[in-house]
């Protein structure tokens, strides 16, 4: 049985992506990013559903987990975040202000654990 690609997420922008990208592919999940180059050629115009760079798997199979790992990102992001003390990216190492809830150099989420 062959199985198809399947979109599993539609970006912001191209850096965010990628971050989901490398989350996907951290569990063994092989995927690769589409429409990357619409958001460069596009200028000023604002990303919609139809240009955002997306996030396909390769194994359709792999659907379910890897939405509940793009759930768990999506939680994270909407977490709110206190304007406290500055925090350290625990993918990259870069030092981030308190109010911010994903490090600016990566876009990894801000991990209060």
């Amino acid at each position: 049985m062959v199985s198809i690609m399947k979109r599993v997420y539609s970006a912001q922008h191209p850096p965010e992506a990628h971050y989901v990208k490398g989350l996907l592919e951290e569990q063994g999940i092989a995927c690769e990013i589409r429409g990357e180059s619409l958001s460069a050629a596009q200028g000023g115009v604002p990303i919609t559903t139809e240009t955002a760079p997306t996030v396909w798997i390769r194994d359709g199979m792999q659907y379910q987990a890897a939405r509940a790992i793009i759930a768990d990102y999506e939680r994270q992001q909407r977490r709110p975040v206190s304007s406290g003390p500055s925090w350290v990216c625990r993918s990259c190492g870069e030092e981030c202000e308190g109010q911010f809830a994903q490090c600016w150099n990566c876009l990894a989420p801000r991990n209060d654990d």
